[in-house]
């Protein structure tokens, strides 16, 4: 009994020194902040990139995932390193702050309209703004309602958008009943929309993460057409303005995002697991004109200055954009 005793303290302690180890290590490490967009989070991407970014580039990832509106706001108040978003006109307000430096545009995928499988206005497969415009009708009429994550994301700005493009005032279409705003990420309005039957936009990588999970049951019924597109860029905070903050290491780690590795990493996630990547690599897509299409949709939505980034905000990195 006191041999057992013994040795169950000795593994206690070597446990307790293990764990002081791991964190004087850990203590040791280059810190990186970075400000994150829900869908790069939820999906599970940022937290396979930076595990092994930390394994491979001795740098501790610190992952701020909120909607977008918040990321940008942690970076405008200094907390964080990195900025990694989608929402291409609230980059360019950041970068016109003098706020952001060394844009990159890294990914991309598709918005979808989801909704119930039985879809009681019948938009499948409708371009997007008459799909809205449908949805907005039966809505009036009381016979289906919309979901909208309210939170200020790249999600809920993209949604506005295409409202807008459609004909409505956002801010009417606010106060009706049929209209449904949350002030949450992602997966907590899908899953309200499947509660309630409901239509709502989302990013596609969340998406089939909740569906492929059971946590939801919705439908794409509309995922087609350049006004769903959906790019995903990463910037640094500016060292100007934040002269504290870890520059070097964020210029490091976009390097590595937009290297081919970094690259291969974005658009091989997901593949085994749903059939399809969840994000395509957008760096190679736009040096080579390789899907001319998609190419000219990106640079129409996320271009500024005819540009991913004005060589004034480039922080004299212009290897990045030969």
């Amino acid at each position: 009994m006191k041999k057992i005793t013994f040795v169950s303290i000795a593994l206690v302690l070597c446990s307790i020194a293990a764990v002081g180890y791991v964190e004087l290590w850990q203590r040791g490490k280059p810190k990186l902040k970075v400000a994150t967009t829900t869908s790069l989070y939820d999906t599970g991407l940022l937290d396979f990139i930076g595990k092994y970014y930390e394994e491979e580039y001795n740098t501790k990832i610190l992952l701020i995932p909120v909607g977008t509106g918040q990321a940008i706001y942690q970076a405008k108040m200094g907390e964080a390193d990195v900025l990694l978003v989608h929402a291409p006109s609230a980059e360019f307000q950041f970068m016109e702050d003098n706020l952001g430096m060394v844009r990159k545009i890294i990914a991309y995928n598709f918005f979808a309209i989801t909704g119930p499988l039985e879809d009681p206005v019948g938009i499948k497969d409708l371009p997007p703004i008459e799909a809205l415009r449908k949805i907005a009708e039966a809505g009036r009429a009381g016979l289906t309602t919309w979901i909208s994550r309210g939170d200020n994301s790249g999600t809920h700005i993209k949604e506005k958008d295409l409202w807008t493009a459609a004909g409505f005032d956002v801010s009417r279409l606010r106060r009706e009943p049929w209209h449904i705003e949350l002030g949450v990420g992602m997966g907590a309005a899908l899953r309200m929309a499947s509660e309630k039957r409901a239509y709502t936009l989302a990013d596609v990588g969340t998406y089939l993460q909740y569906t492929n999970r059971g946590l939801i049951d919705l439908r794409v019924l509309v995922g087609q057409g350049k006004e769903l597109l959906n790019v995903y860029s990463v910037m640094a905070v500016s060292q100007k303005t934040y002269p504290e903050l870890n520059f070097e290491g964020a210029i490091a780690f976009i390097k590595f995002l937009v290297s081919a590795e970094g690259q291969a990493m974005i658009g091989d996630y997901g593949k085994d697991e749903y059939g399809q990547p969840l994000f395509y690599p957008a760096v190679k897509l736009l040096k080579e004109n390789a899907d001319a299409q998609i190419a000219g949709w990106i640079r129409e939505y996320a271009f500024f200055e005819n540009t991913e980034c004005p060589p004034i905000y480039r922080g004299g990195h212009e290897e990045l954009y030969g």
